[in-house]
């Protein structure tokens, strides 16, 4: 076989974007269950517009999401089924600690997802654990400014031994921050920032960055020590970007687009301010604090795999006339040779093996693929069945580069888990129609719908290529 005999097999999803539940069982609020759709979402998300309470005449989709939080048995049954031997999910910061700041943690909050990791347990099924995928109690926002406030350190360092703690055992596998580069597109999703008027928002994106990093550095350490068997990885938003020409200024601004993601992974893996980072940030005029001991706690305390997304590659040109395109809040040059998906995603599935080539150059250290999938319109039948077979034929492309990165490169790969194993609420968009997932739910953009779970035809196809390690790919099922 291709790959490894105890290779990961399953999906990904995120709390903000399944779990619901935002008032029950002790919950404080979060920045993520202030972002509504419509045309205001992606200014809160950039931190361009203050939201910090509900509004009306505003629909606020990740207050019930799919309801995970009291469908999760049926749930994981259902992922079971499909041979899952790892499920990744993230914990929600605020049904922990609901004001974040507090000295005790909520035990209604711990035990759910004690029950929760049990369950997994149950099934075979592995959890992968995101401390941190984009939720941030809105207290913490309100009262020290989120990310931007170095007291939040402190607070996730709680968290953080509590949840190492009470989870041993239970929990083996982590990732700090979900996606930590998106601090740059999206600082109020990524960090809980909002910018004042007139505001250096490069000064505060990279300071808070510098937080998170020292965070990150500061969860590996408690990891380690509370169980050596613990494995703590790293999560990037990756792509590779393509020079738009084989003009040079293209090919040198690719690389420098490149560098301004890796940077936060080359601190992470390698435990230390790249040289071009501090170039730049001194180029930029940004100044990043740093306390004593900052610089020792990252060298010695770095991660042990490489985790990222995978939507698609990315181009860069030099010249302003090209014009751009969004994909994942990235903004990028269209790429005349690809195909795009139904909200302007540009589908490479090469990419992908290039992109596993140059984390695993780069970084020498093991890789873990825990987002790749297709955001598409599935139109259910009377049965609530969907012939996803767009899906299939995406998945199946992605999955074969992503053996011809083992196979034929020596990539050191530990397992794939597709985003959006069942249908959830767009991070982007806020929208359900965005769908990604190998189990339909019945909800629609307006939050209507019984909520009641349906396979759909990738279901049985991931399952078949589950049973056979990556091994049979064929689109039959």
């Amino acid at each position: 076989m291709v790959l490894r005999k105890d290779f990961l097999w399953g999906g990904a999803t995120a709390a903000n974007q399944c779990e619901g539940g935002f008032n029950e069982g002790g919950r404080g609020l979060a920045n993520v269950d202030l972002i509504p759709t419509g045309e205001e979402r992606r200014k809160i998300i950039r931190g361009q517009k203050k939201m910090f309470e509900f509004e009306d005449g505003y629909f606020y989709p990740a207050k019930e999401a799919i309801d995970m939080y009291h469908h999760y048995k049926e749930d994981i049954a259902l992922f079971c089924e499909m041979g899952f031997n790892v499920y990744r999910l993230s914990i929600a910061w605020s049904r922990i600690f609901p004001n974040g700041d507090e000295q005790e943690p909520n035990e209604d909050g711990l035990k759910f997802y004690e029950d929760l990791f049990k369950e997994c347990h149950r099934h075979g099924i592995e959890p992968l654990v995101t401390i941190t995928h984009f939720d941030c109690p809105m207290h913490l926002i309100e009262e020290y400014g989120g990310w931007r406030n170095r007291k939040t350190i402190e607070f996730y360092e709680r968290l953080c031994q509590v949840i190492f703690n009470r989870y041993k055992g239970l929990v083996k596998y982590w990732l700090t921050f979900n996606e930590i580069n998106m601090i740059l597109h999206a600082p109020f999703l990524g960090a809980g920032l909002y910018f004042e008027e007139g505001e250096n928002q490069e000064q505060v994106k990279y300071q808070a960055a510098h937080h998170e990093l020292v965070a990150s550095a500061l969860a590996t350490k408690i990891a380690h020590e509370v169980d050596p068997e613990n494995q703590v990885g790293c999560m990037l938003a990756a792509g590779e970007y393509y020079p738009y020409t084989p003009n040079p200024e293209d090919i040198l601004l690719a690389q420098k687009r490149d560098r301004e993601n890796y940077f936060f992974i080359d601190v992470q893996s390698r435990g230390a301010y790249p040289a071009y980072a501090l170039k730049e940030l001194e180029q930029k005029g940004i100044q990043i604090t740093m306390e004593s001991g900052d610089t020792e706690l990252l060298k010695e305390h770095t991660v042990d795999f490489i985790s990222f997304s995978y939507y698609s590659s990315r181009v860069a040109s030099a010249d302003p006339e090209v014009k751009k395109t969004a994909g994942n809040l990235f903004a990028t040059v269209k790429n005349p040779y690809l195909k795009t998906s139904e909200w302007g995603w540009q589908i490479d599935p090469l990419g992908l093996r290039v992109t596993m080539n140059s984390l695993y150059d780069r970084y020498q250290k093991p890789l873990f693929i825990v987002e790749n999938g297709l955001g598409a319109v599935d139109e259910p039948d009377k049965n609530g069945y969907v012939e996803d077979d767009y899906r299939i034929d995406y998945l199946a492309q992605h999955l074969q580069v992503m053996k011809d990165a083992v196979e034929l490169d020596g990539v050191d790969l530990l397992g794939y888990t597709s985003w959006g194993c069942i249908d959830l609420v767009s991070a982007g968009t806020g929208e359900m129609k965005k769908r990604y997932g190998f189990i339909y739910v019945d909800r629609d953009n307006e939050g209507k719908g019984t909520l009641k779970r349906y396979k759909k035809k990738s279901f049985y196809w991931y399952k078949k290529v589950i049973a056979t390690n990556g091994e049979d790919l064929s689109l039959n099922i």
